[in-house]
């Protein structure tokens, strides 16, 4: 230490706000914890304001993703029709209300759609990550990749847990996505345009009680809809009010590789070339939905560019480094551990930051232009290309969770060190 730098004042912390704005991990609807709605804890058939009934908010919303509709359900109680005194508080959050029968409920709903809001919604920040890309670019099986490794690994290197927010999403989570993919080595459908799937929300809480929990609402947008103005405007609000966005890039995406990546798709070549959007559709897309109308048309949002199906750029390796180097770090998994290894991100972002800058300069020049905060990332879900719809093999995920580490950094969460 110098003798100077003993004068130089301590970064003071941020001073913490008296509450946070809400996002619902359900709509994605931002509001104050002031407008939350509450749902009674009892029924009574002596009066109509607390009998059971339908809710029409929570079964529109059920409805948006063919789930089905809920016949009888408690009532909804408005903190404005209970006196001030009967009103709960805890760290000036408003989190329940004793109802006219003396019946204390704190079943916070979201305003929107009614649906349950967790309870730590208004303390802490309502950090969203969200999945992006264009179709077939293996988002659902990047999600699936993504979350069993955060749960069984991840999670213990950083002194946390990381679990679902209910039983429920544990379940469809377990039986629709991990144990296809991991128990029994099967690839997972495409989300369908038509079908929106519901979010799946996780908590990632650190044993550090003085770290608030980060929530993870993993929301996997259909990839066609990512290129349909209108699909993305009623439900691209998701990505606006995302805490950090993974960007999902596909080599087969782009044109000046996509037949020198020798490897079997399909019968012939040629039936798969135009299956695939190029990611710059992507981008203007979402520049027309929300970035033209933020601050200088551009989004803080971190953004983490991740290039899948990493194990694919293998029949690209060279010596003399024009696409990928032949000892590229790319194709070996690292452990983060307690800190991010910034060297270690540096040196990937540099490597895949100029790939992408040689194979596809339009959508890099795009990047640069629109995101103000961006990490450039190459991610294997499965560890090997899959043959004929099944997986050979133990599924190895490669870096996986890199990119989430990194946005962990970005939000403040975890700090960075240079790896020595």
């Amino acid at each position: 230490m110098s003798f100077f730098s003993r004068f130089k004042k301590k970064a003071q912390p941020e001073e913490r706000p008296p509450f946070y704005d809400i996002v619902c991990p359900y709509c994605f609807s931002k509001f104050e914890p002031a407008q939350v709605v509450f749902r009674a804890m009892h029924s009574r058939e002596d009066d109509e304001n607390y009998a059971l009934g339908e809710d029409d908010a929570l079964n529109k919303y059920r409805e948006r993703f063919g789930l089905d509709t809920v016949d009888d359900v408690e009532a909804i109680i408005d903190p404005a029709d209970i006196p001030e005194d009967y009103h709960h508080y805890t760290d000036n959050i408003l989190t329940g209300l004793t109802d006219r029968y003396g019946v204390l409920t704190r079943r916070r709903l979201c305003p929107h759609c009614h649906n349950e809001l967790p309870v730590t919604s208004g303390k802490v920040p309502s950090n969203i990550i969200s999945i992006i890309g264009a179709s077939q670019v293996g988002k659902s099986v990047y999600m699936t990749s993504l979350i069993h490794t955060l749960q069984n690994t991840t999670a213990g290197h950083f002194d946390a847990a990381c679990m679902p927010l209910n039983a429920e999403i544990s379940r469809k989570f377990r039986n629709l996505y991990e144990e296809p993919l991991f128990e029994r080595g099967d690839l997972l459908a495409s989300t369908q345009k038509e079908r929106m799937q519901e979010p799946f929300i996780f908590q990632f809480v650190f044993k550090d009680e003085s770290k608030p929990p980060l929530l993870l609402v993993f929301f996997d947008v259909a990839g066609e809809g990512m290129v349909d103005q209108d699909y993305l405007g009623l439900h691209g609000q998701h990505i606006k009010n995302s805490a950090g966005i993974l960007f999902m890039v596909d080599p087969l995406q782009i044109r000046s590789i996509r037949e020198k990546i020798r490897i079997n798709i399909g019968d012939r070549p040629g039936e798969w070339v135009s299956q695939y959007d190029e990611p710059r559709d992507v981008v203007l897309t979402m520049f027309g939905d929300f970035i033209a109308y933020q601050e200088k048309s551009k989004t803080e949002i971190p953004t983490a560019i991740v290039l899948a199906k990493s194990d694919m750029l293998h029949s690209l390796k060279d010596e003399d480094g024009d696409y990928i180097k032949s000892n590229s770090n790319v194709f070996n998994n690292y452990v983060h551990r307690q800190t991010l290894n910034l060297d270690e991100v540096a040196n990937i972002d540099g490597e895949i930051r100029r790939f992408i800058g040689k194979v596809d300069r339009p959508f890099k020049d795009t990047m640069d232009v629109y995101f103000a905060n961006t990490g450039y990332f190459a991610v294997s879900a499965l560890g090997s290309n899959p043959v004929n719809q099944k997986i050979e093999g133990v599924v190895s995920p490669i870096r996986v969770d890199e990119p989430f580490i990194w946005l962990m950094h970005k939000l403040k969460y975890i700090e960075g060190s240079d790896g020595r």
